[in-house]
């Protein structure tokens, strides 16, 4: 069903989404695409990419970073840590930020939110290196749509804090468990944003990320909150 008849929102897999905005510029959160196992071989195949935004450093979540800048050029946003990593992998266009922060790219407007998990670069010889700290983005598109997407997190009081400021209409949750909230607290965040509609990510990509949309569903049922499970590769117009 459409959220908002001027933004497409396209789901990629695992944490991976891409938008197109009402000016057709395309932007994509978490750029994990080539090898993402998640991702449909035919939704690999980008047309072009405006703007990439980089929550946190883990490889399930930037491991296509450099490639798909060389490929595109971009304008990027992420925390500083990575934006000197970036830099160093010849990525130009790439805006360093931190928490509390907004920034302008082409037709959106990107705001830089808290999250709670590590974020740890591995580097070309297998090392890992200082990736700064994870984070979320409110991302406000020029028609005034606003999503939330929360990064990896597990939940915690000041979503309340990100809601009253922020007023998204769509929040992102992760629901898989191990690594990030599980459909409980993904529950909970829901009632602390006051969540109209919710689509889950960041599950059943592997096996032991075991979180479901059912479970999100059921845990959710008297807020009436919507929870779109969207199939990897699966576009909402």
């Amino acid at each position: 069903m459409p959220l908002n008849k001027d933004v497409t929102i396209k789901y990629l897999g695992h944490a991976t989404f891409l938008f197109t905005t009402p000016a057709g510029n395309r932007v994509l959160i978490d750029p994990w695409v080539d090898n993402n196992p998640a991702c449909p071989e035919e939704a690999k195949a980008l047309e072009g990419l405006d703007t990439m935004l980089i929550t946190h450093a883990h490889p399930d979540h930037m491991q296509d970073a450099v490639a798909l800048a060389q490929r595109f050029q971009p304008q990027v946003a992420c925390n500083y840590e990575i934006s000197i990593w970036l830099g160093r992998k010849g990525v130009e266009n790439v805006t360093g930020m931190n928490k509390g922060g907004s920034v302008e790219l082409n037709d959106v407007k990107v705001t830089m939110t808290n999250a709670y998990h590590s974020s740890g670069i591995l580097d070309d010889d297998g090392s890992v290196i200082y990736g700064g700290e994870a984070a979320g983005f409110v991302v406000e598109f020029e028609n005034g749509f606003r999503i939330y997407h929360a990064g990896d997190t597990c939940v915690f009081g000041d979503m309340k804090l990100i809601a009253e400021l922020y007023g998204p209409d769509l929040l992102l949750l992760p629901i898989g468990d191990l690594f990030t909230m599980d459909p409980r607290e993904a529950a909970h965040a829901c009632r602390l944003m006051n969540a109209k509609r919710v689509i889950p990510m960041h599950y059943g990509t592997f096996p032991v990320l075991t979180g479901t949309p059912d479970q999100l569903k059921e845990l959710t049922s008297d807020l009436g909150t919507e929870v779109i499970a969207l199939q990897p590769g699966e576009a909402i117009t």
